[in-house]
């Protein structure tokens, strides 16, 4: 994965720090490959926050994540609101997440990049319009 930016998503968050996760032994492996850190935007570490939260579990290792710069955010909402609405415009049917939004807005931004994601609305998501979006997901074989 060296030289190409992986933008991380709330599942696989989630089920690095969930050892209940499904797929928290791919997460686990797919983290171990990972030399870089994690790039990723505030939606992202907010919804992965609240999963956590809402399973009982303890947030302060994702804040240890952030601590320690494993997980950094790379991503101004304010800057790309415009782009931000047209997507959610445009995947209204399917419910697009800000957080989703915000990460396929930074896949156009970076032609070098993989979104690492449990989310399977993201094969369906395009960049720049027709552009399919580099995945690491326990989907994609």
């Amino acid at each position: 994965m060296a030289g190409t930016s992986v933008l991380v998503d709330a599942g696989p968050i989630v089920a690095y720090l969930n050892r209940r996760d499904r797929h928290h032994a791919w997460a686990v492996d797919c983290w171990q490959a990972i030399f870089d850190p994690l790039v990723t935007c505030e939606a992202v570490f907010s919804e992965a926050f609240f999963l956590l939260v809402s399973e009982g579990l303890d947030p302060d290792p994702l804040l240890v994540l952030l601590e320690r710069g494993i997980i950094r955010f790379d991503f101004d909402l304010d800057d790309n609101r415009a782009d931000l609405l047209r997507l959610l415009r445009k995947y209204a049917d399917r419910r697009m997440s800000v957080a989703d939004a915000c990460l396929v807005r930074m896949a156009e931004l970076n032609d070098r990049c993989q979104v690492f994601t449990t989310d399977r609305d993201f094969r369906v998501y395009r960049r720049k319009g027709r552009h399919v979006i580099p995945l690491l997901s326990p989907f994609e074989a």
